[in-house]
């Protein structure tokens, strides 16, 4: 099997998607949201692109939940830090989060046989999960506003680093480099990721213990999967 790498949304051909498996990362923070919050017992997460399309689906076991620029939606239940997603919030209830960038990516990867959404905290899941199918995956990073982002590209890094060493797989030369990068890092991944545009933005905007969270590794042994027109473990 082969694992490509994909940079940002920008680079996603949806028809070289057909057949394969996907794991979609946005670390910092839409995958890190959705895997908090269904382990902590969501029924469910539904991905919208849009504010409006998320409003419709409000009812009284719905939460809404994301970001426009990193910040809270006005009349959303939570925004996109995956520390207000916990047990007692979530625990039965359905999610609807729209995000900038992950649930684009998300929406551009649905041509894949399988979806499986990857962040640091479940890493090695994740990719015990492709190597379980053991057919040809993509990584696809959400980047930030369609552009490359060093967060996605390590966290994808450490996903390819776990594969590798529970199979012998091919991978292309973008996966390679976050191969390289995660394993040059491993020690001190924050101090990697502090070089990256949207880290500093979070930091700018008081998000650190968001970014602290969402690199903390493998504290997850779940991997959530969209079907059927949602996300669920």
């Amino acid at each position: 099997m082969r694992i490509n790498l994909i940079p940002s949304i920008e680079y996603i051909k949806e028809e070289e998607m057909e057949g394969k498996n996907v794991v979609v990362i946005d670390v910092l923070r839409a995958t890190s949201v959705i895997t908090t919050a269904l382990y902590n017992g969501a029924s469910e997460v539904v991905t919208a692109v849009e504010i409006d399309e998320a409003l419709k689906y409000k009812d009284e076991n719905t939460l809404l939940g994301g970001e426009r620029r990193a910040l809270k939606i006005d009349g959303f239940d939570f925004s996109n830090s995956p520390i207000e997603y916990s047990r007692e919030a979530v625990f039965g209830k359905r999610i609807v989060l729209t995000t900038t960038n992950g649930t684009k990516a998300i929406n551009k990867s649905m041509r894949a046989e399988k979806i499986f959404i990857g962040c640091m905290m479940n890493g090695k899941a994740a990719a015990k999960k492709i190597i379980e199918y053991d057919k040809d995956a993509f990584i696809v990073c959400a980047g930030t506003y369609g552009k490359f982002s060093l967060d996605d590209f390590i966290c994808a890094g450490k996903i390819i680093n776990d594969a590798v060493e529970e199979k012998d797989v091919q991978i292309d030369d973008f996966a390679a480099a976050a191969l390289l990068s995660y394993r040059d890092n491993r020690d001190d991944v924050i101090s990697y990721v502090k070089n990256a545009y949207h880290y500093k933005y979070l930091i700018s905007i008081g998000l650190e213990d968001d970014i602290k969270y969402c690199f903390r590794e493998d504290v997850f042994d779940v991997v959530p999967e969209y079907r059927n027109g949602s996300i669920r473990l």
